[in-house]
């Protein structure tokens, strides 16, 4: 039995959304990606769009808003980009407390870092294959795919080193990084599965 919290954060296109839905049939443990937005609308009361659009951010850190608003205002006082990643990142901790999970983005790696059991993976792949990737399995009308998908991974690092105060991406910030189209998104799997196995090997 699987006893680790798994996040996985991935380049659009990579492949990684399928990765993850699939590691977590396999491990027989819950799915956690766009059921985080439904949750957090519903327990806050908010539309899901916005939190759909939470990547949308602005320059300002999150650490600067609290300390503006923080103390006068608590919560209630943040933009409400802000507001939606504090609910969102209750929801995640909620979910990851319940037991083994997969959760996918939404910064979870940084927003569940002092959980022990944490382990946290990064997908990417080359662009020509994300493209093709995106044309074949995505509701994806954009003209230019190339150009939105370089967009989609911008806004995605800009969000995250927004919030974590790290850099997206970076190898430090997981435990492995996969290079999906090396070993394609079953073979990805095999590989997740096997690292979470020796990993919890090691910490016994």
């Amino acid at each position: 039995m699987i006893n680790s919290i798994i996040t996985i954060s991935r380049q659009y296109g990579s492949g990684g959304r399928f990765v993850a839905k699939k590691l977590a049939e396999k491990l027989g443990i819950p799915f956690y990606d766009n059921e985080i937005i439904t949750m957090a609308a519903k327990e806050s009361g908010y539309a899901e769009n916005i939190f759909e659009k939470a990547e949308q951010v602005s320059t300002h850190s999150l650490l600067y808003s609290l300390s503006m608003f923080g103390t006068a205002g608590g919560v209630y006082g943040l933009p409400l980009s802000d507001k939606v990643f504090l609910i969102q990142s209750d929801i995640i901790k909620s979910c990851a407390a319940k037991g083994p999970c997969v959760i996918v983005g939404r910064c979870s790696d940084y927003v569940l870092k002092d959980f022990p059991n944490l382990v946290n993976f990064y997908l990417y792949s080359d662009l020509d294959s994300r493209v093709k990737r995106v044309q074949k399995y995505y509701n994806n009308d954009s003209k230019n795919l190339q150009e939105d998908i370089e967009r989609r991974d911008k806004k995605r690092a800009t969000y995250y080193n927004y919030y974590t105060t790290q850099r997206w991406g970076a190898v430090e910030n997981y435990h492995l990084s996969v290079h999906t189209d090396s070993v394609g998104i079953d073979g990805c799997v095999d590989i997740l599965e096997a690292f979470i196995k020796a990993h919890e090997r090691e910490a016994l």
